[in-house]
Formats: structure tokens, C-alpha cells, sequence
């Protein structure tokens, strides 16, 4: 089984920083596991092992930096995206799926993709692909980001400071948060087979 507290000890700030920043806006980063990470990293500096002040602007400013580059690259780079052949990293699925995402929600869609994977990682390309302005990207991209970034990190920390013992219970937390993650993704997937 993945260790993710060890992945979060061994990276610490730099290491968790780099992960959060590629999740958010790097065409190979839809695969990291970005919501269980922000969790466990909190979790980590209730117990003094990390600390809570600077870890919460790093993965914040990581975030917002990440989905911005990846908003850039779609603009700069646009439709060519669309033609690329699958690799190890892209799958033009996933692009797809984030286009129908994205179209659905408008500039919601930035927002509400942080709390999805996959799509969390193609929607500022796609928002850079669709030109869409960059100010109202930014916005949304501010409010997601302090949501999703300090909002898993201060619930980590929060419930690492205020239930005794939570360490016993971080498996079943980390994968109640895997599994909510994986949810909305799901809920798509079945709808769109039953269309």
C-alpha cells in the first residue's frame, strides 16, 4: 500500500510544494494524490512535524501558481493540444472529459475542479485553451485554491490538534477522502453511459 505519510516526511515542504504545483497544472500530474496530501500534511503539523504557517501558504501559492501555468500553456499552445497522439502522460479521454466538464460549469468549472482528479489538472489548460480572460480565471482559480488547498490542510490540522489519537483512524480518513474524490468522476462517467 502507498505510504503517503512517508511520501509527505520524506518530501517535506519543497517535496509537497512541487507535487501540489504539478497536480494543479501539469499535463503529467493528473495522477498524484493531491487531496489525500494536503489532508496528511496538516495531519503532520498538528503533530510538530511540519509547520502549519508555512505549509499552508506554500500548498496555496502552489496550487494557484500550478493551475496558472497550466492556463498560460493552454493559451499559448491551443488547439495543437487536441491533435496530440496518447502517451504515457496524456490521454486525449481525459482532455474530453475536462472540455464537457468545463463547458457544463463555465468559469465555475475552475473552481469546482479542484475537488476532482484528473479534471483538476486539465481545466486550466483548457481555460487557457477556450482564452478564457484571464482575470475572471484568476479569481476563481484565488477562491479554489484557498478552498481546496488550505481548506484539506486545515482540516488535517485541525483534527490532528483536537481528537486525541485521530493517528489510529489516518487510513480510514485517507481513503474516505480517495473515495470522496473519486465520486463526482464516477457520477459522470455513469451518467454520460446512460445518455
Amino acid at each position: 500500500m502507498f505510504d503517503i505519510v512517508a511520501l509527505v516526511e520524506w518530501g517535506g515542504y519543497v517535496g509537497l510544494t512541487a507535487i501540489i504545483f504539478a497536480e494543479s497544472g501539469l499535463f503529467f500530474g493528473f495522477f498524484l494524490p493531491g487531496d489525500s496530501l494536503l489532508f496528511t500534511a496538516g495531519f503532520l503539523a498538528s503533530q510538530g512535524i511540519l509547520n502549519f504557517w508555512i505549509l499552508a501558504p506554500l500548498l496555496f501559492i502552489a496550487a494557484v501558481t500550478g493551475d496558472s501555468v497550466g492556463y498560460a500553456f493552454g493559451y499559448r499552445v491551443g488547439p495543437a493540444i487536441f491533435s496530440r497522439e496518447d502517451s504515457r502522460f496524456f490521454h486525449k479521454e481525459y482532455l474530453v472529459r475536462t472540455e464537457h466538464f468545463f463547458e457544463k460549469y463555465g468559469s465555475r468549472a475552475v473552481l469546482l475542479a479542484r475537488f476532482m482528479p484528473v479534471v483538476r489538472t486539465f481545466t486550466p489548460i483548457l481555460a487557457g485553451v477556450g482564452k478564457m480572460r484571464y482575470a475572471t480565471f484568476l479569481s476563481y482559480n484565488l477562491i479554489g485554491g484557498a478552498l481546496w488547498a488550505l481548506g484539506l490542510t486545515g482540516a488535517g490540522y485541525f483534527l490532528g490538534t483536537t481528537i486525541p489519537n485521530i493517528d489510529r483512524y489516518m487510513l480510514p480518513i485517507i481513503l474516505l477522502i480517495v473515495v470522496m474524490s473519486v465520486i463526482p468522476p464516477f457520477y459522470e462517467y455513469m451518467k454520460s453511459r446512460r445518455l
